[in-house]
């Protein structure tokens, strides 16, 4: 008997993700470096820092095999939604919390904070990028916005782990189609709360410093733009 469509879509997906994970490990070399946690079957806000479309994918890879299964990538639904190949590895592959990014805030369902505020209620873990775009400038890391602040006010009960994402800016620089094969690392720090009474420039600092105490010693030395 012939299996349903949704079933043969689901093979799809799964053996997709495989080979996405298999020819990130290939390309990059990625490592997973755990510095300050250990991998946890526990509800987890990964934040990490954001300079091309593959971020997320390096963070998934290094993640357990059994987290991934739990674990949703924050994505832009205008990017992931360009075409048919696209929609189906960020929503079939990656099962990705689509996000909305014209402003049309006042449609339901289309405030990024409200969707990932009611995915992390449900029990999701999720994978998001506190500067809100990606950095392709000279800065070392963008300003973080007040939404990391305000999911960790609603969803007190959640692990938020910071993420230092290495090299991938100079492995997929904006623009080029064929990527250049150099060593990446994905660096998880210490997870951090917030503190009874700190305000948001407070925590957001504090979260910004988590992020950029991550990175590598020899990148140490670059300017850091608050």
């Amino acid at each position: 008997m012939s299996r349903p469509p949704q079933s043969g879509l689901g093979l799809a997906a799964t053996a997709s993700a495989w080979l996405i994970v298999l020819a990130a490990r290939l390309l990059t070399g990625v490592r997973g470096i755990w510095a300050g946690t250990t991998p946890k079957a526990e509800q987890t806000l990964y934040f990490a820092n954001h300079t091309s479309h593959g971020d997320f994918v390096l963070l998934w890879a290094t993640l357990p095999a059994d987290l991934r299964a739990i674990t949703r990538p924050v994505a832009g639904q205008d990017y992931w939604d360009a075409s048919a190949l696209r929609r189906f590895i960020g929503r079939d592959v990656f099962n990705a919390l689509m996000i909305r990014r014209d402003g049309a805030v006042a449609q339901a369902g289309s405030d990024p904070v409200g969707q990932m505020t009611e995915a992390l209620l449900a029990g999701d873990s999720l994978i998001m990028f506190p500067e809100g775009t990606r950095n392709t400038g000279d800065d070392v890391l963008l300003p973080l916005k007040s939404g990391l602040y305000h999911l960790t006010r609603a969803c007190p009960q959640v692990r938020l782990v910071p993420v230092w994402i290495e090299n991938l800016k100079r492995v997929l620089p904006k623009g080029t189609l064929v990527p250049i094969p150099l060593a990446c690392s994905v660096r998880y720090g210490a997870p951090i709360t917030l503190a009874e009474g700190e305000d948001k420039a407070a925590f957001i600092a504090r979260a910004r410093k988590a992020m950029l105490d991550l990175r590598p010693e020899y990148d140490q030395a670059e300017e850091v733009t608050p």
